[in-house]
Formats: C-alpha cells, sequence, structure tokens
C-alpha cells in the first residue's frame, strides 16, 4: 500500500519526537557535565570531579537543570530532523534520478541526514541556547560574570528577550550550523553504515534492538568526534553572552586557542561521547520502533 506523503510526514516527525524523548531521559546528566566542562574548564578536573561537585554544590537537581528546554529542544530537532530527513531522501533519489521506492546507499543517507540538518537547526538553536544558560548558570555566578542568575526557563526567556530581543535566542546559529551540517553527515552515515555491517547482507529493517542501539551509539560517537570543538565555542557563545556582548564564531575560536590552548576545545568530551552512546542508541531504538508500529498500524486500514 503506497502511503500518502502527508500521512508519512506525520509518522516521521511523530518517530522523531519519541526518539528525541528517549534522547533526553537517557542522556542529560552527561550532556549538563558536558556544558559545564566547555564554559568553565578551569573548575573542573574532571567527569567526576563536575558529577561531585555538582553534587555538593546544588544537589541531584543540577544534574537535570535546563532539562524542561533540552525536551523541546531535542523533540522539536528530530520530529523536524526526521521529517526533513524523509523529504530530502526523496530530494537525494531525484538527484541521483532512481526510482522513489529505490533504497539509497549509506552515502546517499549520510547526505540526506545532512540537508535536513540544516532545517533542524532552526528549531533547536533558540531552545539550546536556553539549556546551555540554565545549566551553567552557577558557574557564570560563581566565577562573577553575573550578580543574580536565572533559575527558571521562563526567567531565562525573559532574560534573552529584555537584553537582546527575540533574535537574542539566535545567538550561536552559526556555529550550531557549522556543527549540525557535516555533523549529521555522520551520524546517519555512521548509523547506516553500522545498520549494514550487523545485517549481514539481510534487510535492515529485520534488525533487533541490540544492533540498532550499537549502530545509533555508533552514529552518535562518529557526530560528537567530527564536530566537538565546533560545540565547545557555540556552548561558550550562547553562555557568555549572558554577561555582554561576545564576539562570534572565529573570535571566540581563535581567543580560546590563544589562551588556554588548542586541548580546551575538547574539555567535557569524556561526558559528551558516554552520552552520545548511550542517547544515540536510545533515540534510533525508539525512533524505529515507534515508526515500525505507526507504518504497521496505517498499512491495516
Amino acid at each position: 500500500m503506497k502511503i500518502n506523503s502527508a500521512i508519512q510526514a506525520a509518522i516521521d516527525l511523530t518517530a522523531g519526537a519519541a526518539g528525541g524523548t528517549a534522547c533526553v531521559v537517557t542522556g542529560q546528566p552527561f550532556d549538563t557535565a558536558k556544558v559545564k566542562m566547555q564554559t568553565f574548564p578551569d573548575m573542573y578536573k574532571g567527569l567526576v570531579d563536575c558529577f561531585v561537585k555538582t553534587y555538593k554544590q546544588v544537589g541531584f537537581r543540577g544534574f537535570y537543570q535546563g532539562t524542561t528546554p533540552a525536551l523541546v529542544a531535542n523533540v522539536a530537532e528530530n520530529s523536524v530532523l526526521f521529517m526533513c530527513y524523509g523529504f530530502c531522501q526523496q530530494i537525494v533519489r531525484r538527484i541521483v534520478g532512481v526510482d522513489r521506492k529505490t533504497k539509497l546507499s549509506d552515502l546517499q543517507n549520510a547526505a540526506a541526514g545532512s540537508f535536513a540538518s540544516a532545517f533542524a537547526t532552526l528549531v533547536l538553536c533558540p531552545t539550546e541556547l536556553v539549556k546551555c544558560r540554565l545549566q551553567a548558570m552557577h558557574e557564570m555566578q560563581l566565577s562573577g560574570k553575573i550578580i543574580q542568575g536565572h533559575n527558571t526557563v521562563w526567567s531565562v526567556v525573559k532574560g534573552v528577550i529584555q537584553k537582546d530581543g527575540p533574535l537574542g535566542f539566535y545567538r550561536g546559529l552559526s556555529s550550531t550550523l557549522l556543527r549540525e551540517v557535516p555533523g549529521y553527515f555522520f551520524f546517519f552515515g555512521g548509523y547506516e553504515l553500522s545498520r549494514t555491517f550487523f545485517a549481514s547482507g539481510r534487510s535492515k529493517d529485520e534488525l533487533g534492538p541490540i544492533p540498532l542501539l550499537l549502530s545509533g551509539g555508533f552514529g552518535g560517537s562518529c557526530l560528537w568526534i567530527a564536530v566537538y570543538p565546533v560545540d565547545c565555542v557555540k556552548s561558550r557563545i550562547q553562555v557568555l553572552s549572558m554577561a555582554g556582548k561576545q564576539t562570534g564564531f572565529l573570535g571566540t575560536f581563535v581567543s580560546v586557542v590563544r589562551t588556554e590552548g588548542v586541548l580546551a576545545l575538547y574539555s567535557g568530551l569524556k561526558p559528551t561521547m558516554i552520552r552520545a552512546f548511550l542517547a544515540n542508541g536510545a533515540l534510533f531504538l525508539a525512533y524505529e520502533y515507534s515508526r515500525k508500529l505507526m507504518m504497521k498500524q496505517v498499512d491495516s486500514y
């Protein structure tokens, strides 16, 4: 049965939302540690030190600061990403001149994912800015960069609007695009290559939960290894702009390398890689199974 393109888009969007929710629930504490270590590398000796200090200073809830915007960000990003991924796969099919039902190669799927990420960036950037600011608020106060912190999503949103207007939510847009577009090429490429490896000549659709988890984890790891320094610069721009005017991507990048060295761009890599494997494994497992379930329901009518 041929599924209407609008129904297919709705299925992809809903499955992407399910994947985004699974991603946040699994990886939020590691994401919080990543943002703290990226923005204030001198405050923490490593991942364990960051976890211990966060727990002592703020308590268990400190690991889940910014969960609401993170949930909104991931659900919005992955909904748009996977919906646009389906559309972009059709565009790639047209470009290479194959039928709309033809299976794309792993490289072609990677290209489709990269195109789709450009659209997802527009919904991701504002929510990611709020999330990063909430996660690093305690450190901003400790360092004396701000006097009074904002502890709720609404207070951060209100602060951005009062200080910079609606466009303030798009601070770090260029660095977010620089992270997403190449990053998602490696994300979808790594995922599809891993699925091909586990399928061993069978259909990828027949893979069970363990190969899907491992493939998603591998795809997420590929993304973060490829673009981590860009993400580090993005986090600094979005967090430190709270204290005043922050230079753009190139200025921040050069400043970090000059004053702190190249290794500063890799602060927080360990929690990121742990989170990348766990969270993206959960993301793709939730996406594939919820999508399969909805497709089956539509086919039965």
